[in-house]
């Protein structure tokens, strides 16, 4: 089995999960509608129809078997089966997101016997600087920013603008007065949550600038984003003004969006794209879906990634999903496309 290098993942949750629990982490509902479960979708037939025979239940059981087979063997022995075989090279972790602990990517690639590396959220980085004053804003995020670049595990930034502000960027850096007054008024209001244009913009030309690649989520998302707004083409004038760097952007999930996505991927050099979250969620869908972004997506600007998040079993699932989707060639192409992009990357996992 070519083994998948997955560019874009969480971590898992460390703990018991009832059903409610577990259905609420399954898709991007938060909790099916009264009398329906998440389990009737075309996600949840792929669950039984994978994961069940990985728990060793017949994908005719219950759920309710399966939530208790889970419980029964333990979260850290389901989490390190299905791990193992989704067949994972490496995990590049988005460690910016954690309304509950997770497993840390060291832990998430043991757990996979994989390699472990590290994705930086922007936004969480601005979040986290104690900075008193709009003044020194736009220098501390520069040396944060070149801080989270020079540790070794980190291999990309990450911008989650689409669900803040949406993707239609300015195509100009911010001016230093620009950035100053956009930060005054955030730190006035607080200094919670990052939502300001010109702040968003600031931080990802400010991520082109240490060289590593920078990742965008565009498209499906949780009920939190306006959908509408996370269409990738939007963010073409920015990325005409970033193109001089060189340095790679990747799109994230890009559905329904990902023929637009392969559009960008194909008329911009720096410019890749994956299926992510959608490849699970369309369950037997996938191979249409992975079709119509390789219309016009180059093979060599498509990359694999799961967007796997508190469950092993989204990791899993879009593992075995786009290998049962793609061309032979296609999945150890995405291995060489991820090497390509993130040249540190290590390119097998300990004990394979």
């Amino acid at each position: 089995m070519d083994l998948l290098v997955d560019h874009h993942c969480h971590g898992v949750v460390r703990r018991e999960l009832d059903r409610a629990e577990f259905e609420a982490r399954l898709s991007e509902a938060d909790r099916p509608a009264p009398g329906t479960t998440l389990f009737d979708s075309a996600l949840g037939d792929a669950l039984r129809r994978h994961c069940f025979p990985v728990l060793d239940l017949l994908a005719t059981a219950d759920p309710d078997d399966y939530l208790a087979r889970r419980a029964e063997l333990g979260h850290e022995e389901v989490t390190g089966r299905l791990l193992r075989a989704a067949g994972l090279a490496a995990v590049l972790v988005d460690t910016g997101f954690l309304p509950e602990p997770l497993t840390t990517p060291a832990e998430l690639a043991a757990a996979a016997g994989a390699t472990a590396h590290e994705v930086v959220r922007l936004e969480s980085v601005a979040e986290e600087l104690e900075v008193g004053t709009a003044t020194g804003f736009a220098g501390a995020v520069h040396e944060a920013l070149a801080a989270a670049a020079a540790r070794p595990d980190t291999v990309a930034f990450k911008s989650v603008a689409a669900y803040r502000v949406g993707l239609a960027l300015g195509d100009e850096r911010p001016s230093e007065a620009e950035v100053r007054e956009a930060a005054g008024r955030w730190l006035a209001d607080g200094a919670g949550r990052l939502a300001d244009e010109v702040l968003h913009r600031f931080l990802a030309f400010a991520a082109l600038d240490t060289g590593l690649p920078l990742q965008f989520h565009t498209g499906l998302g949780d009920r939190d984003t306006d959908l509408r707004l996370g269409d990738p083409l939007l963010l073409a004038p920015w990325l005409r003004a970033a193109e001089s760097t060189e340095v790679p952007v990747l799109l994230l999930h890009c559905y329904p969006y990902h023929r637009n996505a392969a559009y960008l991927a194909q008329v911009f050099p720096a410019v890749h794209m994956d299926l992510g979250l959608a490849t699970h969620n369309v369950g037997a869908r996938a191979p249409g879906v992975l079709a119509e972004a390789l219309e016009l997506c180059p093979y060599g600007k498509f990359l694999y990634s799961s967007d796997g998040y508190a469950l092993p079993e989204l990791h899993f699932l879009g593992a075995v999903l786009f290998r049962a989707a793609a061309d032979a060639d296609l999945i150890p192409r995405t291995t060489e496309n991820a090497h390509r992009v993130y040249p540190t990357v290590g390119g097998r996992g300990p004990g394979r």
